[in-house]
């Protein structure tokens, strides 16, 4: 595979297309989901990007069922900090320091594993100073529980309070950043993935596909597949990404994929992949069917050209 497919975080080599678990315990079953990790790692993805609310708390356990027997093979990413945010005790929830200790214990337990190989709070939270957080996140670290930290869901001036702080209190700062990005979302281009560039941060976006929408299989002027994700969706995201400008931003990327001989979600993929600053493009799937198809449209994505996504970036 190119070596434009990997990427570096400190001497762990990860695959630049990860596989997005959100789905596990709620449209995938425990049977399925383990097909569907086990695909995965056996076509190359080594990023799982799970949290601990995602299938009502039963996806963790649902991805260490797939990993079983081949947990070394993975770089595991899960996040912590929304599960509890109603929990009526203030220090079992968010970011307070309890809360940070307790849920790494509880994805432990889940993941069935002795590390997590990327901590992530996974949203700001207004009532803990992030300083707090930080200090307990390096004493799950000099414990070797945790390898590496992040965020999610912040932002830049939130970032940027956050390095300050952990420079203040001589704590490691975070490694990662993961806010939503792709060719329909681009306020990331404007502060957040410069920061990520000047001060070594590696970028992970969600929803670089856009629920599936800049996978081309939706198109201007046709139904929507039955049991698709569109087709699930709530008013609220449906009004996100399926839309009117989403569908022409489609249409020009089935134009410039027919000028190239390539698809769209090549060309959706290759955007991100032509990003240095990006650590993994989170990626879900349905099926192992969709597993290799992400994967090959990477492996056919990672040769874009220049004056290709130059062109990408103008739309």
């Amino acid at each position: 595979m190119s070596g434009r497919l990997y990427s570096e975080l400190d001497g762990a080599r990860i695959f630049r297309v990860g596989l997005g678990c959100s789905n596990f315990g709620k449209r995938c079953d425990g049977e399925t989901a383990a097909g569907i990790v086990r695909a995965a790692l056996d076509a190359g993805i080594n990023f799982f990007d799970i949290a601990d609310v995602y299938g009502e708390g039963t996806a963790e356990s649902l991805l260490a069922r797939g990993l079983d027997g081949r947990r070394d093979e993975a770089f595991v990413a899960t996040k912590f900090g929304h599960a509890t945010k109603d929990a009526r005790d203030p220090s079992q929830r968010g970011g307070h320091p309890e809360n940070v200790i307790r849920s790494a214990e509880a994805s432990l337990r889940a993941l069935r594993t002795d590390r997590i190989d990327l901590f992530q709070l996974h949203e700001p939270d207004p009532d803990v100073p992030v300083a707090e957080t930080l200090g307990a996140l390096q004493t799950l670290v000099d414990q070797g529980k945790v390898r590496w930290i992040g965020c999610s869901n912040m932002s830049l001036a939130q970032v940027e309070e956050a390095h300050a702080a952990a420079d203040e209190r001589g704590v490691r700062p975070f490694d990662t950043v993961q806010n939503e990005y792709s060719l329909l979302v681009r306020d990331a281009e404007q502060d957040m993935l410069p920061y990520c560039r000047r001060n070594g941060l590696r970028f992970i976006p969600f929803f670089p596909l856009a629920s599936g929408v800049l996978t081309g299989k939706y198109r201007m002027d046709q139904r929507v597949p039955e049991g698709s994700r569109v087709a699930r969706m709530k008013p609220d995201k449906l009004f996100r990404f399926f839309t009117p400008r989403a569908l022409d931003l489609v249409e020009s990327l089935v134009e410039i994929g027919d000028r190239s001989g390539r698809s769209v979600l090549e060309l959706a993929l290759g955007f991100h992949l032509a990003e240095p600053a990006v650590l993994s493009v989170i990626s879900g799937a349905m099926s192992p069917e969709q597993v290799r198809a992400n994967v090959a449209a990477a492996e056919a994505a990672a040769d874009l050209r220049p004056d290709e996504v130059e062109l990408l970036r103008s739309l």
